[in-house]
Formats: structure tokens, sequence, C-alpha cells
């Protein structure tokens, strides 16, 4: 198994204790970054369909984590907003990646926690900032 699928796995199940998963804590996080921003441009930033961000976000508006601050309609730009719920979902969300990455550096000396926070930061840059593949 990937550490990258593991890290996941881990995060997933901590989350589902909540009710959430990955994809609702990617999409709180990229609204409370820019609230009021559309459903397609959230889902432009999380790189998924326009299609299952709406579902994505029709479900935290269920559990009360997000509000349109416009009516739904066909053609009509949704502002979509947290609540104060939404928030404090988003801050546990962070604080349990926060802790995570904790855990998983507290194995290394610190020269090589250094290393591998350099090497992550590098990496994050060039694949999704810069879109780059290493295969490109």
């Amino acid at each position: 198994m990937s550490v990258g699928r593991e890290v996941f796995e881990q995060v997933n199940d901590q989350l589902a204790e909540h009710g959430l998963a990955v994809r609702h804590l990617a999409a709180l996080g990229h609204l409370a970054g820019a609230p009021g921003t559309s459903y397609s441009e959230l889902a432009r930033r999380a790189r998924v369909s326009p299609q299952s961000m709406q579902a994505t976000l029709g479900q935290l508006e269920v559990l009360g984590l997000v509000v349109r601050a416009t009516p739904p309609g066909r053609g009509r730009r949704a502002e979509l907003q947290l609540t104060d719920e939404g928030r404090a979902a988003a801050r546990r969300g962070r604080e349990l990646f926060e802790r995570l990455e904790q855990r998983m550096l507290a194995a290394l000396d610190p020269a090589d926690r250094a290393a591998v926070t350099a090497a992550l930061v590098s990496l994050f840059e060039e694949v999704v900032v810069r879109g780059r593949a290493a295969d490109d």
C-alpha cells in the first residue's frame, strides 16, 4: 500500500466518525479560503467535475455545514457560504491533518523531518501548483 493511500484511508476513517469524507473536507477547505465561490469554481479548484462538487456540497448543505446565499435554480450562480458549524468542521479537519502529519514525522530525527518536509513542499509545488506529473 502506498503512503498516500494509507494517509487518505486514515483521514477518511477519522472523518467518517463525523459523517464526513476527504471530499467534504476538501470542499470545506476551498470554501473557507474563498467564501461565496460558485460550484464550478470550487470544482475547478478541487479538480473534480461540477456535478461531483454539486453532490458533495449538497451533502454538506444537508449536514448544515454549507448554505446557499442565492436561491437554487438553473442558470443562477449559487453563492456558497460556510455556516458556523462548517467553519468548525473545516478547522477540525485541518487539526486532524496536522496531528497525522506530526505523528508521521515524529519517528524522524529533526534533520530527516526537515528533509521530508522540504521534499513534500517541492513535490506539491511541482505537481499541484505547476500541474506537472513526474512523467511530463
